[in-house]
């Protein structure tokens, strides 16, 4: 893991997935900071001269052992936090896509503990934050406008 992600000088980039599959959700439990032991959408950070959708590309890869056809725009957010003083130990500025499964098995690999393809009916037991119910609750209803591809 890269140590200047806390406290950083600026805000740093950040990409995601909603990765849907047969109405289903691709779910990552993260094995880092910030959100460390928690479930949420995989992604990770957009490295100097790649594209936003390159990066969603090798992130999925890296931590799912999916590649993905990126789709359209979903959201983008900041995730700030802060430490016991108040200073700011996190800040990143997230680009979220809906994404659909074209090659490779499920599985968690680099930042990830665990890696698991979840129905709306069990997001629940995840204890996902606010953010990630809201941007897969955009991401299936987008997916089903658009023809439920997957």
């Amino acid at each position: 893991m890269n140590e200047t992600r806390q406290y950083p000088a600026r805000p740093i980039v950040g990409v995601g997935a909603v990765i849907v599959d047969d109405g289903k959700v691709v779910l990552v439990k993260r094995r880092y900071e910030p959100l460390a032991g928690r479930w949420s959408l995989p992604g990770g950070t957009l490295e100097v001269g790649e594209t936003l959708k390159a990066a969603v590309i090798r992130e999925m890869r890296e931590e799912t052992g999916l590649d993905v056809e990126v789709g359209p725009l979903l959201e983008v957010f900041d995730r700030i936090t802060t430490d016991e003083a108040q200073r700011v130990q996190y800040h990143f500025v997230l680009v979220d896509y809906l994404c659909w499964p074209v090659r490779g098995l499920l599985q968690a690999s680099s930042d990830v503990e665990e890696a698991v393809l979840a129905g709306p009916e069990s997001f629940a037991e995840y204890n996902l934050t606010e953010n990630a119910e809201a941007v897969i609750t955009k991401a299936l209803a987008l997916n089903q406008q658009l023809g439920s591809r997957r």
